[in-house]
C-alpha cells in the first residue's frame, strides 16, 4: 500500500469518526443519568423497587452487548411491527447496557462513604440536598473517577459494533476498505483514531483526578 491509498483511507475512515462521537458523547450523556437512577432504585428501601433493579443489571451485565443491540433493534418489529432508526437503536442499547454498569460504580462509590458523615452534617444542621452536594457528592466523585473512566473508554470502543444493525461508523469503513483493498492497513488505521480517543478520555480523567486530589480519601 502506498502513501497515497494510506491518506485516502485516512480521508475516508475521517468521514465515519463524526458518527462513532456521535454515538459516544450521545450515549454517554444519557447513560450517566440513568446510570445514577438506577442507582438509587436499587439502594431503594422497597424491595419490590430494589429487585426489579437488582434483575436488570443482572440480565444486562448477564448478556452479550452485541445480542442486546440486536434485540433492541428487531425486538420492537417482531414483537409489534415497529420500526424505528438503526442510530437511534444503537444509542438506546448503549445507554442500557451502560447505565446499568454506571449504576453499580455509583452505588458502590455512595455506600463507601461512612454513614457518620450523614450524620454528622444533620447534626450541623445540613439538609439531605446539601449533605448530597457539599459533603457527599465531592467524595463519591473522587471514589468511582478510576471506574468510571474504565468503563467510558470501553464505551468509546463499543461503538464499533454499531454495524451489527447497519449503522456505517469508522469501523464498518475501515473492514469495507479492508475487503476492497485486500490489507489490513484500514483496521490499523482504525485502531490508530480509536487509541488516540481513549488517550484523550485518559488525560480527561487523569486531569479531573489531580483536580480532586485534595479531598483525603481514607
Amino acid at each position: 500500500m502506498n502513501f497515497e491509498n494510506i491518506l485516502n483511507t485516512f480521508e475516508i475512515l475521517f468521514s465515519g469518526i463524526g458518527t462513532t462521537l456521535q454515538i459516544f458523547i450521545i450515549s454517554l450523556i444519557f447513560s450517566i443519568p440513568f446510570g445514577v437512577l438506577i442507582a438509587l432504585g436499587r439502594n431503594s428501601k422497597n424491595k419490590v423497587l430494589s429487585g426489579m433493579m437488582n434483575l436488570y443489571i443482572l440480565i444486562i451485565r448477564g448478556t452479550p452487548i452485541m445480542l442486546q443491540i440486536i434485540f433492541v433493534y428487531f425486538a420492537p418489529y417482531y414483537l409489534f411491527k415497529i420500526s424505528y432508526d438503526r442510530f437511534l437503536a444503537m444509542i438506546l442499547a448503549l445507554v442500557l447496557n451502560y447505565g446499568a454498569y454506571f449504576a453499580e460504580i455509583f452505588r458502590t462509590g455512595i455506600n463507601s462513604i461512612p454513614k457518620g458523615q450523614y450524620e454528622a452534617a444533620f447534626t450541623l444542621g445540613m439538609n439531605k440536598k446539601i449533605t448530597f452536594f457539599r459533603i457527599i457528592l465531592p467524595q463519591v466523585i473522587k471514589r468511582i473517577l478510576p471506574a468510571m473512566s474504565n468503563e467510558v473508554i470501553s464505551l468509546t470502543k463499543t461503538t464499533s459494533l454499531a454495524q451489527v444493525i447497519g449503522v456505517t461508523e469508522m469501523f464498518a469503513l475501515a473492514q469495507k476498505q479492508a475487503s476492497y483493498q485486500f490489507s489490513i492497513m484500514p483496521v490499523c488505521i482504525a485502531g490508530i483514531f480509536y487509541l488516540a480517543l481513549c488517550g484523550i478520555i485518559t488525560i480527561i480523567f487523569h486531569y479531573f483526578e489531580k483536580r480532586l486530589s485534595y479531598y483525603k480519601i481514607v
